[in-house]
């Protein structure tokens, strides 16, 4: 099981009386980490990261809930699902909703969270592999639909070369008015997740952040930015004066959640 998914869980499980302001009233994350056997005290001492997961969370969230308003009965794709379970927040009786993940999360994730209907499903992904949107049944041509696809902390630990391989493979077939959200620190982080008071702890490694935006519309044409949401600005100080200083500095905040939507 890859080692980095207690921290969100641990941080939805029991955040929310940390930091009531980003609360996200996940239903299911506590009983989860009860069968997991954890209590989380590892991993909520690190306030700074149980912030950054429910601020995340809530933006992912919002920006889901836009698309759906839009595409009431839309198809939303988690990449790298992991445990976390947005189907509760989003399901509006017509959305269908696919969970993917690693083939060795499954079993963990389908004991845990068994699918929530025929409307939800989990399938098994590996975004290395050039294959994966067809592995998701995602559309087969560009006239369809739009489709909402995100990815919670999983870009920081993908090759670079896989990152461009996702970011051209949606740039390529997502349908017009499609959208990719993902969240990632910038190039600093590669190679220092050491430091970082959780994930250091999990033996994880960062891989890639990007250096300008332009990068992130680069792989394809169709490409356009859709929105940069700095995730810690609203923790306070030193995130709310660091943040826009960073962006300032490196033209790409620290640590961002970025969407990306496709061009007709």
């Amino acid at each position: 099981m890859p080692s980095t998914l207690r921290i969100p869980l641990a941080a939805r499980a029991w955040g929310d009386r940390l930091f009531p302001k980003v609360a996200v009233d996940d239903r299911h994350a506590a009983r989860m980490m009860a069968a997991l056997g954890d209590d989380g005290s590892r991993w909520l001492h690190d306030r700074h990261s149980v912030y950054g997961v429910l601020a995340r969370t809530r933006q992912f969230r919002a920006l889901a809930q836009d698309y759906l308003a839009r595409h009431p009965d839309g198809h939303v794709v988690n990449l790298g699902a992991g445990l976390s379970h947005y189907f509760q927040w989003l399901d509006n009786g017509r959305v269908r909703m696919t969970d993917a993940d690693l083939p060795e999360v499954l079993p963990l994730r389908r004991a845990l969270l068994p699918a929530a209907g025929a409307r939800h499903a989990t399938l098994p992904l590996d975004l290395g592999d050039a294959r994966w949107w067809d592995t998701l049944s995602l559309p087969a041509t560009r006239d369809a639909p739009p489709v909402f696809l995100f990815s919670e902390g999983v870009f920081m630990y993908l090759h670079p070369d896989t990152v461009r391989q996702i970011l051209a493979t949606f740039g390529e077939r997502a349908p017009a008015g499609s959208v990719l959200a993902f969240d990632v620190m910038c190039w600093l982080a590669a190679g220092r997740a050491r430091h970082h008071p959780s994930v250091g702890q999990t033996g994880a490694q960062f891989q890639w952040g990007p250096r300008r935006p332009a990068e992130l519309v680069a792989p394809h044409a169709r490409l356009r930015p859709h929105g940069i949401y700095r995730v810690m600005d609203g923790y306070g100080l030193p995130y709310s004066v660091l943040g826009p200083l960073s962006q300032a500095l490196l033209r790409v905040p620290f640590y961002a959640l970025y969407a990306l939507r496709t061009a007709d």
